[in-house]
């Protein structure tokens, strides 16, 4: 189906020189047409997103062709039909038409083809198979946009062929339909989810734990949470939660302060993990040293919200564990007793413009002490500072170093 002059193409094209592709792609005889994401989000008035196209062109033709025109390409995956040609000092991803000769997973066997239909046919959803041309013309081949329009998600044709292609389908299926569904699930995909989650199995940690990030930050998350908690769709990587309410007031508290959502952040109050949970689900799902050091630490470091209420304790704990932990530590405080503290703005806004003041002692000054034992230094170093923070980082340099001498007369435990 094709709807002439349906897109405003001002929503996808925000750099009009990617124009000079299009006309770069004619000149060879070609077809080039925005596929998939940034078409479907434009239709649903989303913003922000990476723009994929497709061509009839092959791989080398598209090579070829933009050779001739000036515009150079990188070979961002060939094998598999994908070119990246820098437009603006940007890689735009552009992908022949396909066809399907052997399906293994990612790694399906294909041929370039010059049928948009056909192309089509081997998406995943059928809000995903829609393409646009630069003029707005819209071509619609499985009626992606009746179903976006009516909140439906649903595969291209047989949800156990298209999962079995890749079972991560199972995962952005889920995804796709917390963002875009508005009514009851399709339950032949449901079903067809369910009788393959053991497909999951086979996909490494981190293709499932990326796309479960992306789930945990879309607005439907505890709705679609539930149903794949119900269904043990990821029973061999997560136990079941019910902590709906308390994510749901985390979200609630993030969007009335208009601060960022974190996927870390909606996972460990779906938990409330101790230490020891907290560090068996970050290996579970193989979380990157960043997530892991945040997720643990929220674990690990006990706090209410009453020690967030003061200036003087705020200090201490912004010094002690940084900026970025007190904001989320706050937060999914606030989320664990489900109450909102009236200065909530101001003390997020305190723990913002704080200003870390610099412990004026360093190793060196305990070793200028005679202090040559590098456990003693250290225990020393510790106990100076602890002091400092006690006095609200009001003992001045001279007044700790005064306390050297008789802390190294201490035995060192």
């Amino acid at each position: 189906m094709i709807r002439d002059n349906y897109l405003n193409m001002d929503k996808i094209i925000q750099d009009k020189k990617i124009l000079r592709l299009f006309r770069t792609v004619e000149s060879h005889g070609g077809v080039l047409r925005f596929v998939g994401g940034a078409v479907r989000d434009a239709l649903a008035g989303l913003k922000g997103f990476d723009l994929d196209l497709a061509t009839d062109l092959s791989p080398d033709e598209l090579v070829e062709a933009c050779g001739e025109n000036g515009l150079r390409t990188v070979p961002i995956g060939i094998k598999y039909g994908t070119v990246g040609v820098i437009i603006n000092d940007k890689v735009l991803e552009v992908t022949s038409l396909r066809k399907d000769v052997k399906t293994d997973g990612r790694h399906a066997e294909v041929e370039f083809t010059t049928d948009w239909n056909e192309d089509a046919s081997r998406r995943d959803l059928t809000i995903n198979a829609v393409y646009a041309d630069e003029k707005g013309n819209v071509f619609d081949y499985y009626n992606g946009i009746e179903d976006l329009e009516n909140g439906i998600v649903r595969f291209i044709g047989n949800p156990n062929h298209r999962i079995k292609e890749d079972y991560l389908r199972i995962m952005r299926f889920f995804r796709f339909y917390s963002i875009f569904g508005k009514g009851p699930i399709d339950e032949k995909a449901l079903k067809a989810c369910v009788e393959n989650k053991d497909g999951l199995k086979t996909l490494s940690i981190e293709r499932i734990r990326d796309e479960l990030a992306k789930i945990l930050l879309t607005k439907n998350v505890s709705k679609v949470m539930k149903i794949i908690f119900d269904n043990n769709i990821l029973v061999h990587l997560l136990a079941p939660s019910d902590n709906f309410a308390k994510l749901d007031f985390l979200i609630n508290l993030v969007d009335e302060e208009a601060l960022d959502h974190e996927a870390m952040r909606r996972l460990f109050i779906l938990y409330e993990p101790d230490e020891d949970l907290a560090e068996n689900l970050a290996v579970r799902l193989h979380l990157t040293r960043k997530q892991r050091e945040n997720f643990v630490s929220w674990a690990r470091i006990s706090l209410k919200l009453n020690d967030f209420c003061d200036d003087a304790s705020l200090k201490k704990l912004v010094y002690q564990y940084g900026k970025e932990f007190c904001r989320s530590k706050l937060l999914l405080q606030a989320a664990v007793e489900m109450r909102k503290p009236e200065n909530l703005h101001d003390l997020l806004q305190k723990i913002e413009n704080t200003i870390v003041p610099v412990f004026p002692v360093r190793g060196k000054d305990i070793i200028a002490a005679g202090v040559d034992n590098n456990r003693k230094i250290g225990k020393i170093l510790d106990r100076v500072e602890q002091k400092w923070i006690d006095s609200g980082f009001n003992l001045t340099r001279e007044e700790l170093l005064s306390e050297i001498p008789a802390l190294s007369c201490e035995k060192t435990a």
